[in-house]
C-alpha cells in the first residue's frame, strides 16, 4: 500500500474525530428556538454520522471540537489534498477581502494572507479554542492582514458588503443552519462576491471518506440555487475534493 493511499485511509478513519469544520452541533433547545413553523429543515432518526436534521434531503453531518488541531496541520495534508494548487486557483487579487469560514487552525488563512498584501482575510470561527489559537498565531507571525472573527451557527458575523470571496474547506456539509448561514453570507458578499466550496467528492466511491462528509455537485447546486447562488466554476483538479465557485444570482 502506498503512503499516499494510506494517507487517504487515515483521513477516512479520522474525519469524525478531527473535523475540518468549525461548526458544533448546538443543544436541541437552542435549535428549536430558531426553527419556525415553516422551517426548511426536517427531522428523522439520525444515522451514525449524522445529526438527524435534513436540508433538502441531505442529512447534516456530525462534527466534533477543536481537539483535531494537530491533524489539521498534519505533514501529509499537502500530499493528500494539494492545498497549494487549490490556493493557486483562488479567484483573488492582491486587494481581495477573503473570509475563511471555519478557519480551524488557519491552515488556509495563513497561506492565503501573503497573497493578498493589500487585502484582508477574515478568519471566521465559532469555537473559543480556535479563536484563541488563530489570534495567537496571527500575532506570532505578524499576519497583520488577518482579522479573527467569532461567528455563530447561523452567521459569520461579517460586515455587510465587505467580502470578495468566502471559502469553506470541507465545512459546508456540517453547517448546522445552511439556509440561514448562506443568507448571512449573501449580505456579507460584495455585489460580485463569490463562495468557494471545497468538498469531498460524493460521486466517487473511491474517495475513502464517510458518506455524510462527502457531497455531490448536484446536491450542492440544489441547495445553493435555493439560496440564490449560481455555479460559475466547477474545477475537478484536486485529488479528492470538488472546487466549486458560486456567485449571487
Amino acid at each position: 500500500m502506498s503512503f499516499f493511499v494510506s494517507g487517504y485511509m487515515y483521513i477516512a478513519k479520522s474525519l469524525i474525530l478531527f473535523s475540518l469544520s468549525f461548526v458544533l452541533s448546538e443543544p436541541r433547545q437552542a435549535e428549536d428556538r430558531l426553527v419556525q413553523k415553516d422551517s426548511v429543515y426536517t427531522y428523522y432518526k439520525g444515522s451514525a454520522d449524522g445529526v438527524g436534521k435534513f436540508y433538502m434531503g441531505r442529512e447534516i453531518a456530525q462534527v466534533m471540537g477543536f481537539s483535531g488541531a494537530e491533524w489539521l496541520e498534519r505533514d501529509t495534508r499537502q500530499q493528500e489534498e494539494n492545498v497549494r494548487l487549490a490556493i493557486q486557483n483562488l479567484p483573488i487579487s492582491a486587494k481581495s477581502v477573503i473570509a475563511d469560514i471555519g478557519a480551524g487552525t488557519g491552515y488556509y488563512t495563513f497561506r492565503i494572507a501573503p497573497k493578498i498584501p493589500h487585502g484582508k482575510v477574515y478568519a471566521v470561527e465559532l469555537q473559543n479554542e480556535a479563536i484563541n489559537f488563530l489570534t495567537k498565531k496571527a500575532k506570532e507571525i505578524n499576519a497583520s492582514n488577518v482579522d479573527v472573527i467569532k461567528g455563530t451557527a447561523i452567521s459569520p458575523n461579517l460586515p455587510d458588503n465587505s467580502t470578495d470571496l468566502a471559502i469553506m474547506v470541507d465545512v459546508y456539509h456540517e453547517l448546522a443552519y445552511p439556509h440561514e448561514y448562506l443568507q448571512a453570507l449573501r449580505r456579507a458578499l460584495k455585489p460580485n462576491g463569490k463562495i468557494l466550496l471545497l468538498e469531498y467528492r460524493g460521486e466517487d466511491p473511491n474517495v475513502p471518506i464517510k458518506t455524510l462528509h462527502k457531497t455531490t455537485v448536484a446536491q450542492v447546486n440544489k441547495e445553493m440555487a435555493a439560496n440564490n447562488f449560481k455555479l460559475i466554476t466547477d474545477k475537478e483538479f484536486l485529488p479528492i475534493q470538488h472546487f466549486l465557485v458560486y456567485q449571487k444570482r
